[in-house]
């Protein structure tokens, strides 16, 4: 991700660096924030935001966590304080799925089904459960990184995604059955 290099240099106030830090955690800040507000306009809000903070707090950046916990921990207590702010609505996203030009328009409708209800039943999940879900799944962190990132112990963050799983089984309960979405 990022080269520690870079990370020392920013702290020590070479702007270049401190330019080139914030452009390549850019895309993973708003990836983060969009998951877990799944609105376009919030996410690149608190995207801004999360950027901002770390500019101004790069000095209180200590090399005993990993950079990208550091950045996590900041961009989802910028989300989760923007949740709480606004009442949480439930939305289908718009974007579409990237699609294999070989798969037929069947294929095409019914991934973009379940990827849809994918998201709408990870929308349903209360927000601590939510954001572990995005961070273990969407963001490939592991256990560890997710409680140095959300200050969690371990053991909160293996129930926090157990009960997750538990409720996403239950929300998708009929793709289990095999049924179709109605």
């Amino acid at each position: 991700m990022v080269e520690p290099g870079t990370i020392q240099a920013a702290q020590s106030g070479d702007r270049e660096a401190l330019i080139t830090l914030l452009r390549e955690i850019e895309t993973h800040v708003y990836r983060t924030a969009y998951y877990i507000l799944n609105n376009e306009q919030d996410a690149m809000d608190a995207a801004q935001e999360a950027l901002i903070r770390i500019y101004t707090k790069i000095n209180s950046y200590e090399e005993k966590a990993q950079f990208k916990t550091w950045v996590q921990r900041i961009v989802t207590n910028i989300c989760i304080d923007k949740f709480r702010r606004t009442k949480p609505t439930v939305s289908i996203d718009e974007h579409e799925l990237v699609f294999r030009e070989k798969q037929d328009v069947e294929d095409q409708v019914m991934a973009s089904y379940t990827y849809q209800d994918i998201r709408h039943a990870i929308d349903q999940l209360p927000e601590h459960h939510r954001t572990v879900v995005v961070l273990r799944y969407l963001q490939d962190f592991s256990y560890n990184e997710i409680a140095d990132s959300l200050d969690l112990p371990l053991n909160t963050v293996k129930s926090y995604l157990f009960r997750a799983r538990q409720q996403l089984q239950a929300l998708l309960h009929e793709y289990q059955k095999g049924g179709v979405r109605g």
